[in-house]
């Protein structure tokens, strides 16, 4: 394989997509890609949206702090930096311990999916639209998720099997979205990506015997990637002050509560990889949601209460009915499935009635890194 062809090397998304190491080089992908086309409420979805309407937004209000982040990403710091080095350390996946194995086969999965759903919706709004700012941002934001998908199937070759993600973007059902709710779920989306690739990375700075895998020496300049991504959603959010107002309010703070709570459930899925890192995922969850609500201070009027004696206790009660879900429909037990299902929406609407704090936004959104 060509060094020349590879995704980290690519200038754009569609140079990016064209990598042999993209798709070509799939070593086998039948486990993984059917692992990337399940459609569940905790695993990535493909989106689509009205880009008639996103492409007539106007980016006057914020042109300022704008120019100034399509600048930064112009300028491609990260270019030819996500492929493998000697820094890339050789990793025994036969001696690997198998739970481990295979949650953390899952996480990759996951995790190159939720990319590879950015990069394909960013690519899309970038082939549709005529206003150059508009199409501008995304054809740069969908370099940097090709970017980063491709990487995590470099990983995941070494274990001898990748995501085919042609085959994702024509097979894989994808969910509609208005342009707002594109907003609200890719910001946070993003934001809360950022707090999770910091907070592991700096807590493998100071441990780093639990780096049991050299793709996290990568985080830094990853999550540095979603930060951006975030403050772009940030500004298109700015330029109406209808779409973080008013009634528009209740539908932040469900987005908030529903990336949270997945996040969660989620993680609460894979015990082995998070007593790998050596990290208690409770305690990573309020990290993280620490982190994610302070930096989204800059554009949502409200934060969720996580402190308040309601939210763990639902966060748990969540994760014990979704446990349960799980075990229902393997066995296939219908009343089983009903009341954990019953049990799950009852936890969720307990967490999105704790009363939210409110504050005030500031003028400018603009942030920079500070974790």
């Amino acid at each position: 394989m060509k060094d020349l062809q590879h995704s980290a090397d690519a200038s754009t998304v569609e140079e990016a997509m064209a990598a042999q190491n993209y798709e070509q080089a799939i070593v086998d992908s039948e486990g993984a890609t059917a692992l990337a086309m399940q459609n569940t409420l905790l695993t990535p979805r493909f989106y689509t949206t009205d880009f008639d309407e996103m492409d007539a937004i106007d980016v006057s209000p914020v042109r300022e702090d704008w120019d100034v982040l399509i600048g930064q990403m112009q300028a491609d710091p990260n270019k030819g930096h996500f492929k493998k080095n000697e820094d890339w350390d050789h990793i025994d996946w036969e001696g690997m311990e198998p739970k481990l194995k295979a949650e953390f086969i899952d996480f990759l999965v996951s995790s190159c999916t939720a990319e590879f759903s950015g990069c394909v919706l960013y690519k899309e709004m970038k082939r549709r639209g005529n206003n150059e700012d508009i199409v501008t941002l995304f054809q740069l934001m969908a370099r940097d998720e090709a970017r980063h998908a491709g990487f995590i199937n470099d990983a995941l070759r070494e274990a001898g099997i990748a995501v085919n993600l042609g085959f994702l973007t024509q097979k894989k059902k994808y969910t509609y979205f208005r342009p707002k709710f594109i907003y609200y779920a890719t910001y946070l989306s993003e934001k809360i990506g950022y707090a999770r690739y910091i907070t592991i990375y700096r807590h493998l700075e100071a441990n780093p015997e639990h780096r049991f895998h050299p793709i996290f020496k990568w985080f830094k300049e990853w999550c540095n990637d979603e930060f951006s991504h975030g403050e772009a959603f940030a500004l298109l959010m700015k330029t109406d002050p209808k779409l973080t107002s008013g009634g528009n309010v209740w539908w932040i703070k469900f987005f908030l509560t529903a990336v949270y709570s997945t996040m969660y459930v989620r993680d609460h899925q894979r015990p082995a990889f998070h007593a790998a890192l050596g990290v208690d995922p409770d305690w990573y969850a309020h990290e993280v949601f620490t982190k994610t609500s302070e930096i989204s201070k800059q554009v949502f009027p409200i934060t969720l209460d996580i402190d308040h004696p309601r939210w763990q206790r639902g966060l748990e009660r969540l994760q014990k009915a979704n446990a349960d879900l799980a075990e229902a429909k393997q066995s296939g037990n219908i009343f089983k499935r009903i009341g954990a299902s019953a049990r799950a929406a009852s936890a969720f609407i307990s967490l999105y009635t704790i009363p939210a704090k409110q504050h005030d936004v500031p003028v400018s959104t603009r942030l920079e890194p500070a974790y």
